[in-house]
């Protein structure tokens, strides 16, 4: 039977790699006007993908605005395909949130301009996260293209069914070998093309008669002579193939209409067999990596939640700011921005990027803040301290804040009178900075300005602060006077109720887990080990030299508060130099690290702070190891929406690399990512890592017990060949060096551990570990503080109560964000199932709600919930499923 083929003409745009995103917009200015010229002109072409991404017009009509309007009329007619991504993002690295908004702001994008293409379309990330079927499904899309990921040894065949964790089901449609296969073509063996590889797997692996040929590459221009090149190939092949110009969703239909029996895939596509996915890209350039982490989490559970409160409070809601603030991260988040596999330019324009983000987020925290603020009625109280909560859960514990005071003698109070426990760990006069920045608006109104203003560092032990809410407290100046500040004194043990946490001799930690009596033994041992990777891939150096923290000089102190006490381990690392010194066995330049163990009272979290002068060693990579001293067969991570089962080790794919590495494209390590923790138990207890900076993890030891964080790892190349863990060619390009990847400079990262007294599915890990990427916000009021320093704002009227709730759950479901709708007329949060069970929850809000409903991610209702006095019971959702309920107040 004839087989008809598809031949979807495409680009595939690097919006950066070894160049950079201004270079990449000049050529795309050029290229991107033959394809509109050419669309239409020609008839016979057809249509053009543009990549599956809509920031590649918007950067074009940004630069050439007046052509608008042919673009609209080209995607309206189907001629060029637009979306549904705003850019073609890492499915790993990026958070839930952030890939919704990515999807949600290119289809509205590519809508504004005509319509979306609604395939999910990912033609070169690393892999294939297993919440993807369900994101893409409370989209609207139903079918995806895809490459990377998926193994040859679970089907044979490019269509097939693919499942994600929590049951959700899409048709794929899997490039048998790649999107780059039809961008060059030898015109000498048209008859042939379809029977040699690679063309002949494609064939071989269709479900129907009908395949799929991809004409296009990285960057490529389209092709001017495509309906005569169809033409010449219908020649050449009469009565085997026929070949037409076709859009992917033709292709599409064409294979449903021919309803194959496909077999179901299920969960993480993350094999490195048939194409490689760069499984450890997740720890290349460490320092962008810890930014992305700290900003994706501040964007979803600080700043989203803070302007929908403010909004409430009557504040107008910044829709376009941060609709911004979500497309820089989504120009980051780019599949190789985010895995920073490009050059030192580029991850110098992804680092401003961040920094930017990072100046608007905070900025528009600050401000909100304030302005709920200044509006709390503050009995008289001239400096207030207002904490807010965006957790739909009443809280507290112990926070750090820097305030400004009159006097070194003060009470801190809530607006009852009574005292919130805290204590100074630092001090300094800064009168002359403050008062000469104040700002007096009104000249003919006085303003408290004191004589002395002391800037202190505070631990406050806040209690009961309200769900998704805020709670005013007052700073009540007493009469001035020296205090005494906590000092470093050589210690080697600090304790709280639920830990006790000593340092033995060789620099490892005991840790004993008071609830349940059982003692961790030689932890967080720090582990440095060559690396002979590249921007991609992490590769143990040919011949290596491992070096512990156990085996290294040290040195102990603690600090012990009533509320926060601290661990200082200074490690007198001796590393080699180089890949050259490490093969010699030498130890020849130093690496001081400093280890920092912080305990709250009443926490049953362990932070950690590691700060490493990493000036002068190279190609080399640091973990930290943590025993959890459980004997089981998987470990627990987190992902976008809930929680997945690991396997520890790879058995038989290692067993098969073993046998016939030829075979295949990288090692299968067991190196993984997580969203936000790692955990490891059986059912009496378990061990849980939460990284702040690289989220990367390895189960490594006996019985696979022990939990190896990689806290950073440093190379000089882009790409480079014949890697341990990676043989053969190089990734990227071997030509483009990246000293700045050496990473010799301080580095400062953070992680926490705790534990768990149960198994898993009865604890309440994942709540607490939102707990921690929450902080509470503190937004402190005084008069002498409005000025120059901080911009001024005009004096409002003190109307609102000391204390608001807008609403609370019962802490079933871990929310993942709240926000305002677009249209403004109501507010949506989203909460997940992150055990293994099915799991409900109920809402209370401050008052009877208009309308609660369930809604798809486009804001689409899928069921009215009933309110019975001002609460919502929550249907049950399985293990993984997310859920968004919208709400009018």
């Amino acid at each position: 039977m004839v087989k008809k083929v598809f031949v979807v003409p495409h680009t595939h745009w690097d919006r950066e790699w070894f160049f950079t995103s201004d270079q990449a917009k000049v050529y795309l200015l050029k290229d991107l006007k033959d394809v509109l010229d050419y669309l239409e002109a020609s008839g016979q072409y057809g249509s053009f993908l543009l990549d599956g991404q809509s920031s590649l017009i918007e950067d074009y009509l940004n630069w050439r605005p007046q052509e608008r309007k042919r673009v609209e009329k080209l995607v309206k007619e189907k001629k060029l395909i637009l979306g549904p991504w705003y850019t073609q993002t890492d499915q790993y690295l990026a958070s839930g949130e952030s890939i919704i908004n990515n999807l949600r702001m290119g289809m509205k994008q590519s809508d504004e301009l005509g319509g979306h293409m609604n395939v999910a379309y990912v033609p070169d990330s690393f892999g294939q996260e297993s919440s993807m079927p369900q994101i893409y499904q409370q989209l609207g899309i139903d079918d995806a293209v895809l490459y990377r990921g998926f193994s040859l040894d679970d089907t044979k065949q490019s269509e097939f069914t693919w499942q994600g964790e929590d049951g959700s089901e899409i048709s794929v449609f899997r490039m048998a070998c790649g999107y780059f296969i039809g961008g060059v073509v030898d015109e000498t063996k048209l008859a042939q093309l379809m029977t040699e590889e690679p063309f002949k797997t494609v064939v071989d692996q269709a479900s129907t008669d009908n395949v799929l040929f991809p004409n296009g590459s990285d960057m490529a221009p389209l092709r001017f002579d495509l309906p005569e090149f169809i033409e010449r190939l219908n020649q050449a092949n009469k009565g085997k193939f026929t070949f037409e110009v076709a859009s992917l969703e033709d292709y599409i239909t064409a294979v449903k209409e021919a309803k194959p029996e496909l077999r179901l895939i299920t969960g993480e596509q993350d094999c490195g067999k048939d194409m490689r996915v760069h499984k450890s890209i997740s720890s290349s350039r460490a320092d962008l990596k810890a930014l992305n982490t700290k900003l994706q989490n501040y964007l979803a559970n600080v700043v989203e939640p803070v302007l929908a409160l403010g909004n409430y409070c009557g504040l107008p809601y910044p829709t376009k700011t941060l609709e911004d603030l979500w497309k820089k991260m989504a120009k980051n988040a780019a599949h190789d921005s985010m895995g920073n596999c490009v050059s030192d330019r580029v991850n110098a324009d992804i680092k401003a990027r961040y920094q930017k983000v990072e100046d608007m987020a905070t900025a528009l925290v600050e401000v909100t803040l304030r302005q709920i603020s200044t509006g709390v009625k503050n009995d008289g109280h001239p400096i207030t301290l207002t904490v807010f909560n965006t957790l739909p859960v009443e809280r507290g514990g112990v926070i750090s804040k820097r305030i400004y005071s009159p006097s070194r003698n003060f009470k801190i109070q809530d607006y009852n009178g009574q005292n919130i426990p805290f204590e100074i760990t630092a001090v300094k006069d800064v009168t002359e900075l403050i008062t000469s920045s104040t700002i007096q608006l009104d000249p003919g109104q006085a303003i408290y300005l004191p004589e002395k203003v002391y800037q202190l560092d505070v631990n406050m032990q806040l209690a009961n602060i309200p769900a998704f809410g805020y709670k005013q407290l007052s700073l009540v100046s007493e009469q001035d006077q020296e205090i005494d500040l906590p000092t470093r004194q050589t210690g080697t043990k600090i304790e709280n109720e639920f830990y006790q946490i000593s340092v033995n001799v060789d620099g490892s930690l005991d840790i004993l887990d008071k609830l349940n009596n059982h003692l961790y033994q030689k932890q967080a041992i720090l582990e440095e080990n060559g690396d002979d990777g590249d921007s991609y891939n992490y590769s143990p150096a040919k011949q290596d030299l491992v070096s512990y923290s156990t085996a290294q000089p040290h040195r102990s102190q603690c600090i012990q508060n009533a509320l926060s006490s601290k661990l200082i381990i200074d490690y007198d690392f001796s590393v080699p130099s180089d890949l050259a010194a490490r093969a010699k066995g030498l130890t020849d330049v130093k690496m001081p690290t400093q280890m920092i163990v912080t305990l709250d009272q009443a926490s049953k979290l362990i932070k950690f702070e590691l700060n490493v002068d990493n000036r002068l060693p190279r190609s080399h990579r640091l973990c930290i190891d943590f025993d959890s001293e459980v004997v089981t067969n998987t470990s627990i991570a987190d992902i976008q929406f809930g929680t997945i089962k690991r396997p520890l080790t790879k058995k038989q794919a290692l067993k098969d690399w073993h046998q016939n590495q030829g075979a295949w494209q990288e090692k299968p390590i067991s190196i993984n990512t997580v969203q936000s923790f790692v955990a490891m138990s059986d059912d009496e207890r378990g061990l849980v890592l939460i990284p702040q900076g690289v989220r990367e993890y390895e189960c490594i030891g006996k019985d696979n017990a022990t939990i190896r964080l990689t806290v950073f790892r440093t190379y000089g190349m882009l790409g480079k060949r014949d890697l341990l863990y990676r043989p053969g060619r190089a990734s990227g390009d071997e030509t483009v060096p990246t000293p700045e990847a050496e990473l010799n400079q301080h580095l400062s990262f953070e992680l926490a551990m705790t534990t768990m007294q149960t198994g898993y599915d009865q604890a309440a890990l994942a709540s607490e570990v939102k707990a921690f990427e929450t902080p509470l916000q503190v937004y402190q009021y005084a008069e002498f503080l409005n000025g120059r320093l901080t911009f001024p704002f005009n004096p409002v009227k003190r109307t609102a109560d000391p204390e608001l709730s807008l609403f609370k759950t019962d802490n079933q479901l871990v929310i993942s964000t709240v926000e305002q709708t677009e249209e403004g007329t109501g507010y949506q949060m989203r909460l997940y199932n992150p055990l293994f069970h099915p799991v409900g929850d109920k809402i209370t809000f401050n008052k009877q709600p208009q309308v609660v409903q369930l809604v798809d991610l486009l804001g689409n209702k899928i069921a009215d919930l009933q309110v019975d006095n001002r609460t919502v019971v929550l249907p049950e959702i399985d293990h993984a499923k997310f859920m968004t309920v919208y709400f009018e107040l």
